[in-house]
């Protein structure tokens, strides 16, 4: 089937093929401002804990209703597209990594909320000590899970791969935040509850790095047509 037009007749095909890419440009604008409002959700939940919050960490936590919307809105779309368009091939890679991208920056988001929550649980005591670890790791983390979008609506499957090598990086900072922490309980066991609280969010950060890598491995698969894990060390 053709259909007429001002420059002539365009096959169906065409038609179809341009209906398709212009649906998955709208999916990536949706996936690039669900990862903003997570990469948001994560800077406000660290800085209320670092000054102890409660306002902003009810914020953070208040949202995460918002992101878990977007992702079943997305998820919702991901479907139709499937069944609208029944994408074979490459095309059917595209629906896939971002279904899995968004799982991803749902869970993203959960670890903002949790750090939310632990600065509630603190309650009206001080932190076991200033955050000294966290804001770095954050920093370093939120800059991957950037990245990682970039090259998703890029197609670049060498900075994915290259994101992924990072995430050693902010193993290290975990394990030195946390040998510093256990060593503050030892020192003084009456910080044990806090020092807690604080290995939990730099927990929560880590994990956050993790998904970012996730998303990276996601571009690569999506690029290349190649799953798997990119990153198996330890340092």
């Amino acid at each position: 089937m053709t259909r007429l037009t001002s420059g002539g007749l365009i096959p169906e095909t065409i038609m179809v093929r341009e209906g398709f890419h212009n649906r998955i440009k709208e999916l990536e604008r949706d996936v690039m401002h669900m990862g903003e409002f997570v990469i948001e959700a994560i800077n406000r939940s660290v800085k209320a804990l670092a000054d102890l919050d409660a306002k902003q960490a009810k914020r953070v936590m208040d949202e995460d209703a918002q992101v878990n919307q977007q992702r079943w809105a997305l998820e919702d779309k991901c479907v139709d597209l499937i069944a609208r368009q029944q994408p074979v091939a490459s095309d059917l890679r595209e629906i896939i990594a971002t279904l899995s991208i968004v799982r991803d920056l749902e869970r993203i988001g959960d670890y903002a909320e949790g750090i939310g929550k632990i600065v509630l649980l603190h309650g009206d005591q001080p932190l076991a000590r200033p955050l000294i670890y966290l804001p770095e790791m954050a920093e370093k983390a939120t800059s991957m899970l950037r990245r990682s979008l970039d090259a998703f609506v890029n197609r670049n499957a060498d900075q994915a791969q290259q994101i992924c090598l990072e995430d050693d990086e902010v193993d290290r900072l975990h394990d030195q935040a946390y040998h510093d922490l256990l060593k503050r309980m030892i020192d003084d066991p009456t910080l044990i509850t806090r020092a807690t609280y604080l290995i939990w969010a730099t927990h929560n950060i880590e994990r956050i790095a993790d998904r970012a890598t996730n998303i990276a491995e996601s571009v690569v698969y999506l690029v290349t047509g190649t799953p798997g894990e990119l990153n198996v060390s330890r340092y």
